[in-house]
């Protein structure tokens, strides 16, 4: 949780806690003068399974409201669709189409709508467009690369970086888990968004048997991964998002701080 200052007036904050756990009270506190908040006091660990029924039917209003499809996901399916073009071209041609590179610049390749002939230009010429409101308020980090703990921290830190400096919602997923969660938010809700996504070296990769039990593959585990995720940034395009891809070759927490100190 942050200071008040970092947030827009765009935020409701829920505030849950056990009755007897008050560790957070002044920070949330801070906040009631400029933000909404909703206290709710839960008092046993057995009362978070009416938690886990309240926040689903929430889910299904807000998306109703958001004219966002709550109980479908076909905008998932479109991400599925462009990923099985990938994987079909990579069994015919045995490579998986290549994005041009925009920008390589101190170990980090840009691939897209870049603006700049720096790290430190094209990464924030991309986040200025939160500066209209009205067309772009939110940051979706797509990091397709190892979930590890200190890859975790540091993505978070420039989530947290992001915010601060602009006082937008950022979120962070993990590729490709994330296309069945906020995936389908993406591709299907108002378009305000900004996607970047992060690949890396696969430093370890395993073959996909064909059938269970056989030796013969087809394509590995780090081929269907690059497929998802060129898949989903096609199947963003194909619906005007504006989405930018960075390739942190084998240093990737070296990489994104350097992404870092350039905001």
């Amino acid at each position: 949780m942050e200071s008040p200052e970092y947030y827009s007036d765009d935020r409701v904050f829920v505030y849950t806690h056990f009755a007897n756990d008050n560790s957070l009270t002044k920070e949330v506190d801070a906040l009631k003068p400029g933000h909404p908040v909703i206290e709710i006091i839960i008092n046993d660990e057995y009362d978070l399974g009416g938690e886990f029924f309240r926040w689903e039917f929430a889910t299904a209003v807000a998306g109703w409201d958001l004219g966002i499809q709550p109980f479908d996901q076909p905008n998932v399916e479109s991400a599925k669709i462009e990923a099985k073009a990938m994987i079909n071209n990579y069994l015919e041609k045995g490579t998986l189409p290549e994005l041009n590179i925009t920008l390589e610049n101190n170990g980090v390749k840009f691939y897209g709508d870049v603006r700049g002939e720096t790290l430190a230009l094209s990464i924030n010429n991309f986040l200025e467009n939160l500066n209209n409101k009205a067309k772009y308020n939110y940051v979706a980090i797509q990091a397709y690369v190892t979930p590890e703990e200190d890859t975790t921290k540091v993505l978070h830190k420039l989530r947290t970086e992001i915010q601060k400096k602009y006082k937008t919602a950022v979120t962070v997923g993990y590729g490709p888990r994330f296309l069945h969660s906020t995936g389908q938010l993406h591709k299907g809700d108002a378009g305000k968004g900004l996607f970047i996504q992060f690949t890396s070296t696969v430093a370890e990769d395993a073959e996909i048997p064909n059938e269970p039990g056989s030796d013969e593959s087809n394509f590995t585990f780090g081929i269907l991964k690059t497929a998802q995720l060129l898949g989903d940034r096609q199947a963003l395009l194909n619906a005007k998002r504006k989405v930018i891809t960075i390739d942190l070759g084998d240093h990737v927490i070296k990489n994104i701080t350097k992404i870092i100190n350039a905001l």
